[in-house]
């Protein structure tokens, strides 16, 4: 069938449709423009109404693309329905699965958000907030971002490391998580670990690792100072260099000679890295080494093999985060100033029963697989206490 010309803009693709209004969205739904007003803005008042008539509002503006004007609610209310998000890099998976969290949760109550990514460079940490209140924003949320000055806004964090008065911070509970990993492996049979820890100025680094020491020697693992090392320096080591950092920090674990069955990594990029780092120096995973990540990025279900890990539930930590935002934003009283989130361990084929000690395996064409040393991580053996 030819369209007509009419039917498309001078770029030849169709016209937008009319932006809908909050009067015909009402009047469509056989509501009132209050009753709609409620639900779309996030009001109190909205709990006063039935839950069936929330979600065919909901629905009906979902449908015909009903955008709420945030000019003429900023006249009304003088309230910016806006919130920023800070974060290392939006690029990566872990960011990614948080922001679509918050943005999913933000979209419902018909708040705008602006997202800042600032590639721990210290005058953008430093400066961002302040231009971020330029903008007007209601209340910001810090993913693995560090504070350092009081805001006027409410803030909400997704790692340890944003501190100030007031700050609700959202963090798994690593504790739970380190005792999964150490029950998995022991179980498994495992009792020399290898550790390749986060980044130093990561969040959860150093809490982890206090975690999963106290959990290894609870379940008599042992774990050799030789056998431990970390993925760099934030902000040099970030998401994007993860899997080369876990690769290079593999390298340096497997030329110490030292036994180890196991190999706990950092994050699920780092595992990656670390396994392709045992791969190339002739050992199967599996079979020779065992090997478990964090975290549970949606890449880790298509890796070969693939990954087992300890599950964050990064999508509903984001909702979360934005949900306690919006209800700081509104004034109501919260508990805790920390939240914390089950981890949940995800068997998959990068575990296995323990082999034979893999010391006498590393015969002198393993060592000269590794090639060059490329010694690119700084020494950190002696803060192992």
């Amino acid at each position: 069938m030819t369209e007509r010309k009419s039917d498309f803009n001078r770029s030849g693709q169709s016209p937008r449709p009319p932006r809908i209004t909050l009067k015909a969205l009402a009047s469509h739904l056989g509501l009132s423009p209050t009753t709609v007003s409620f639900v779309i803005s996030g009001s109190p008042l909205a709990e006063t109404i039935a839950k069936s008539t929330r979600d065919r509002i909901w629905a009906a503006s979902e449908a015909l693309n009903y955008r709420p004007n945030v000019f003429a609610r900023y006249l009304h209310t003088k309230k910016t329905y806006s919130v920023a998000v800070l974060v290392p890099d939006v690029s990566d998976e872990y960011s990614a699965a948080l922001i679509g969290g918050i943005e999913s949760c933000l979209a419902k109550k018909g708040f705008f958000y602006f997202v800042v990514s600032h590639r721990g460079a210290p005058e953008l940490m430093e400066k961002s907030p302040e231009t971020l209140l330029d903008r007007g924003v209601e209340g910001m949320i810090f993913i693995n971002t560090p504070l350092h000055q009081a805001l006027p806004v409410p803030v909400v964090a997704i790692c340890d490391i944003t501190e100030g008065p007031g700050v609700t911070r959202i963090t798994i509970d690593n504790g739970k998580a380190a005792i999964l990993a150490a029950d998995h492996l022991v179980q498994l049979g495992h009792r020399e670990i290898a550790v390749i820890k986060g980044p130093q100025g990561n969040g959860d680094t150093e809490g982890r690792w206090r975690a999963l020491r106290k959990a290894c020697r609870q379940k008599n693992m042992h774990i050799d100072p030789l056998n431990v090392t970390h993925l760099g320096v934030y902000p040099a080591c970030n998401e994007r260099t993860m899997a080369e950092n876990g690769f290079n920090a593999a390298r340096e674990l497997l030329a110490h000679d030292r036994p180890f069955t196991a190999l706990i990594a950092f994050n699920d990029a780092s595992a990656m890295g670390a396994i392709r780092a045992l791969a190339d120096a002739g050992f199967r995973v599996p079979q020779d080494i065992s090997v478990l990540g964090f975290d549970d990025i949606p890449q880790s279900s298509f890796t070969v093999p693939r990954l087992t890990t300890i599950r964050q539930p990064l999508t509903s930590m984001g909702e979360l985060a934005a949900e306690t935002l919006l209800e700081k934003i509104a004034g109501n009283t919260l508990g805790p100033g920390v939240l914390k989130i089950e981890p949940e361990l995800v068997v998959r084929e990068t575990t296995a029963p323990c082999a034979t000690q893999i010391a006498g395996k590393r015969t002198a064409s393993n060592v000269a697989a590794l090639g060059p040393s490329r010694r690119v991580l700084p020494d950190l053996h002696g803060s192992l206490g």
